[in-house]
C-alpha cells in the first residue's frame, strides 16, 4: 500500500518558523525605536524639517561650520545643559516650558510667523497663505514674558540692516517678507534693524532671549549668504563660547519616550535578553529534534518487590539511619550463609561466628565473617556500600566452597 505524501517537509516547516520569528523581531526592535527613526520632514517649524519655515537648514549649516550643534529629542545630556537652547513652537501651541531640571543655560524662543499647509506633490514643503501678525503669535510665550509685550509688523519686501543697540553694525544685510519687531516694557535689545525696532530681545530678570521674526534662523532666510552669515552670527552671540547650540523638537511631537522594549533592548538588560533569546533557541532546538528516546509515563504509586525495597530504603534515607542498617544486613548474611552451607544446629552469637571463620579458612575465602562483622558495626555512611559487598561475596564464596 502507498503511503500518504506529506503536505510539508520539515524543512518548509522549520524555515517558515524561523522567517515568522525574524519579523516579528525586526518588528518589535522597529517599533520600540519607531520615534527616533521618524525623519521629521512633514513641514513644520522644527529642526528636522527642511521645509522653506523649517530649521533644518540652519542645523546642517552649524555642522558643517563645526559648530557644536544637538538636535533634542529628550532630555538633555551634561554636556549640554548649558548650550544655547532654541525652542521654535508653531501657531497655536501652549506657551514654552523655561523651568527645566536638565538646563541652565540660555533660551532661545523664536516666535512662529507663517500659515502653511502641506503641498500635496512634494513631500515636506508647504504652501506659505501669508504671514500671521495677530497678537495671539505671542501665546507662545509664557505669561510673564507675555505681559504687555506687542509685535510691530512691516509690509512687503525690505531690506534690513541689523545692528547693536550701541549702533554698530551687526552681520549682512537681509532681505526679510513683512518684516517683524518686538515692544513692550521690559525688553532689553540685543540687534535691532535700522528703525531702531528690536529684532532680538532679552528680559534682565531671566536668560531668556526672544526672536521676533523666524525667517532670520529659517530654511527661507538662509537662502542668501548674507542670511546665512546673519544667522550664525545671530546665534553666536547669545551662546557662550564653545556650548552647544540644542535644537528642541520635543515640542511638536518627536520625543524619545521610554518604553520596556527599549529598556530590554540597552544596556544593562541588553545581556540579559541575549541570554533569553539564546535559552529560547536552544528550547525550541530541543523541541524540534527529540534528544533520547520518549520516557515513558510510570504509575502514580509503583506496584512490586523492587518499589516496595525502593519505598523502604527512601524512609531510612529520610531517617538518617542508614549506618545502623550494617550490624542487621550482616546478621543476615550470617544466618543466610549458615543455613547454605549446612552449618550444624544451635550454635549461636561467638560460636557461629568462629564456626563461619573457620569454614571461610579452610576454603581459602578473602575476608572472615568476624572481621567483616565488626566492620558492620563501625561503618559509616560512606562504607555502607563497601560493606554489603564484602559481606555478599564473602558468602557466595562459601556457598561454591562447600557445594
Amino acid at each position: 500500500m502507498n503511503r500518504p505524501a506529506r503536505m510539508f517537509s520539515p524543512i518548509s516547516v522549520l524555515v517558515v518558523v524561523l522567517v515568522g520569528v525574524v519579523s516579528l523581531s525586526g518588528l518589535a526592535v522597529l517599533s520600540a525605536y519607531a520615534p527616533e527613526l521618524r525623519k521629521g520632514d512633514d513641514g513644520g517649524v522644527h529642526a528636522l524639517s527642511r521645509s522653506s519655515n523649517g530649521f533644518g537648514a540652519i542645523v546642517r549649516l552649524l555642522h558643517l561650520m563645526g559648530r557644536p550643534v544637538v538636535t533634542s529629542r529628550g532630555e538633555l545630556s551634561a554636556s549640554a545643559e548649558e548650550g544655547l537652547l532654541v525652542l521654535t513652537p508653531a501657531l497655536g501651541m501652549s506657551p514654552v516650558t523655561l523651568d527645566r531640571d536638565d538646563h541652565v543655560g540660555p533660551t532661545l524662543i523664536v516666535l512662529p510667523k507663517w500659515r502653511t499647509a502641506p503641498l500635496a506633490k512634494h513631500r515636506g514643503w508647504v504652501t506659505t497663505f501669508g504671514a500671521d501678525q495677530s497678537p495671539e503669535v505671542l501665546n507662545v510665550l509664557p505669561e510673564p514674558l507675555r505681559k504687555g509685550t506687542r509685535l510691530v509688523a512691516g509690509k512687503g519686501k525690505r531690506t534690513v540692516r541689523l545692528a547693536r543697540p550701541s549702533g554698530e553694525a551687526f552681520g549682512a544685510p537681509v532681505t526679510i517678507e513683512t518684516p517683524r519687531t518686538l515692544a513692550g516694557p521690559g525688553w532689553q535689545p540685543v540687534v535691532v534693524d535700522q528703525d531702531g525696532g528690536i529684532v532680538l530681545a532679552t528680559r534682565s530678570d531671566s536668560w531668556t532671549y526672544v526672536l521676533a521674526d523666524p525667517d532670520y534662523l529659517n530654511t527661507q532666510g538662509l537662502k542668501t549668504l548674507s542670511g546665512a552669515r546673519t544667522a550664525v552670527a545671530m546665534l553666536d552671540l547669545i551662546r557662550d563660547d564653545e556650548a552647544p547650540i540644542v535644537f528642541d523638537v520635543t515640542l511638536h511631537g518627536f520625543k524619545r519616550t521610554r518604553s520596556l522594549m527599549r529598556l530590554m533592548l540597552e544596556p544593562p538588560l541588553l545581556g540579559a535578553t541575549l541570554v533569553a533569546v539564546a535559552v529560547a533557541l536552544l528550547a525550541g532546538a530541543q523541541a524540534f529534534a527529540r534528544f533520547g528516546p520518549p520516557l515513558r509515563s510510570r504509575r502514580a504509586v509503583a506496584l512490586g518487590k523492587a518499589a516496595l525495597a525502593d519505598n523502604t530504603a527512601g524512609l531510612i534515607r529520610l531517617a538518617r539511619r542508614e549506618h545502623r542498617m550494617a550490624p542487621l544486613y550482616a546478621r543476615l548474611i550470617q544466618v543466610s550463609a549458615a543455613r547454605a552451607i549446612g552449618a550444624p544446629r544451635g550454635l549461636d552469637g561467638p560460636a557461629l561466628e568462629e564456626f563461619l571463620d573457620r569454614v571461610s579458612r579452610t576454603i581459602g575465602a578473602t575476608h572472615v565473617y568476624s572481621a567483616l562483622a565488626e566492620r558492620a558495626r563501625t561503618a559509616s555512611p560512606s562504607d555502607l556500600m563497601g560493606v554489603a559487598r564484602d559481606l555478599y561475596n564473602w558468602k557466595q564464596e562459601l556457598i561454591r566452597g562447600r557445594q
